[in-house]
């Protein structure tokens, strides 16, 4: 049987719609219910350190919701334990439920195969991490300086101290979890911490919880290719997942043809493809709209790359790049910092993607002014710097 067709423009409101950009934002204030149905659609909230704007898991909820309380965030990763911290497409908040579809990942990650720095401190000091463990057990929360043997890390995580090699392998195997103080993880073992229900779920096998976890990518997802779709939750050796083929084999995954893609694609069997997307929305760099840079490329036709670590000389569009979604486009491109000393959103370069509409500015403006609200400040200012600035200072004027 041929499959189904899709138009790129379908294919986009499809996206957009999967992600959580099909609906207008709540008219009135947002609620728990409203953040943990968004994390349960999304699958994630990746988690980052670098906090020019504001940390990168506080963004999604804002980007689809508008202004909320980011002390609901924090109640419900690090207060209420509805969500947990572990690896989905890097470390992420993950529904608190997912505890069980993680075992088998964790259970992968016990012989360190992937991390020497962490196979040598098992094989040389085995004693060392059941001592640490031990002491998280009896004294936690703790963070990685305040354990049994701690040293001081120096420089980056390629020279991390025992201690902190310890912590982080007893996190990636599942014998410690963690939630964040300052963003500063402090490790707790699962029993301390997690609901009953969670921790007396049956165990998930390795085939079950790679499939459902595909399954949870393709409802986020909404049309992908498999690259996609194995890309989600960041399996490190795709090709021998093989789950996804029962997802189509049972019509969960309907094949498509998707106009301008390569690829073959799929569609959620559960996919809405509204006739027209309304949304307005800057998206952080680590959004799961936008980690993907090749996907994005081919569902919107923009070409984006994070420039944190490019030398200053070498930027093209800036430090902390936001995209600017409007409609089912994205539209522009804006680098912003918060000046918090100065109460002011910075907006160090601001430049307009080919055949942006007459409205962008105005409408960037807009999305502007909510977030510097959003975030506690005064103003907005545009400094001259890319083919959007002089038009969008006189919007936000």
């Amino acid at each position: 049987m041929r499959p189904d067709r899709m138009s790129a423009a379908e294919a986009r409101r499809t996206v957009l719609a999967a992600q959580g950009f099909g609906r207008p934002r709540p008219s009135g204030p947002v609620t728990r219910r409203h953040l943990r149905a968004l994390v349960r659609r999304l699958g994630m909230l990746q988690l980052d350190s670098v906090n020019v704007l504001v940390r990168a898991h506080y963004l999604p909820a804002f980007s689809r919701l508008g202004r909320y309380p980011r002390e609901l965030l924090d109640d419900l990763a690090w207060s209420e334990r509805d969500l947990i911290e572990y690896w989905g497409h890097e470390a992420s908040l993950l529904p608190v439920e997912y505890w069980p579809l993680m075992r088998w990942r964790m259970r992968a990650m016990a012989a360190a195969e992937d991390w020497p720095r962490a196979a040598a401190l098992l094989a040389q000091r085995p004693e060392y991490i059941a001592a640490v463990l031990d002491d998280i057990k009896a004294r936690g929360p703790l963070a990685a300086r305040d354990v049994v043997g701690a040293e001081a890390t120096r420089g980056g995580w390629w020279s991390w101290a025992d201690s902190k090699v310890a912590v982080e392998y007893l996190f990636d195997t599942g014998q410690v979890t963690a939630h964040r103080v300052g963003f500063e993880r402090r490790y707790a073992v699962p029993e301390a911490v997690l609901p009953p229900a969670v921790l007396g779920a049956s165990e998930v096998g390795a085939a079950d919880a790679r499939r459902e976890l595909v399954r949870i990518a393709a409802a986020a997802l909404g049309v992908a290719t498999r690259a996609d779709l194995l890309s989600y939750f960041r399996f490190r050796r795709p090709s021998a997942v093989t789950e996804w083929r029962d997802l189509v084999d049972s019509g969960e995954l309907v094949p498509v043809e998707v106009e301008g893609w390569s690829e073959p694609a799929f569609r959620w069997h559960r996919a809405v493809t509204p006739r027209r997307v309304a949304a307005s929305a800057l998206l952080s760099p680590f959004d799961s709209m936008c980690f993907e840079r090749e996907r994005l490329a081919r569902v919107f036709g923009f070409a984006y790359r994070l420039e944190i670590y490019v030398p200053a000389a070498k930027r093209v569009h800036g430090y902390y790049v936001l995209p600017f979604l409007l409609g089912d486009a994205l539209v522009a491109r804006v680098d912003l910092k918060a000046d918090r000393k100065a109460r002011t959103l910075l907006v160090q370069a601001a430049y307009a993607e080919p055949g942006a509409p007459p409205e962008t500015a105005a409408a960037l403006a807009a999305e502007l002014r909510l977030l510097g609200g959003w975030l506690g400040l005064d103003d907005v200012l545009v400094l001259p710097r890319g083919d959007l600035a002089t038009a969008l200072t006189v919007a936000v004027s």
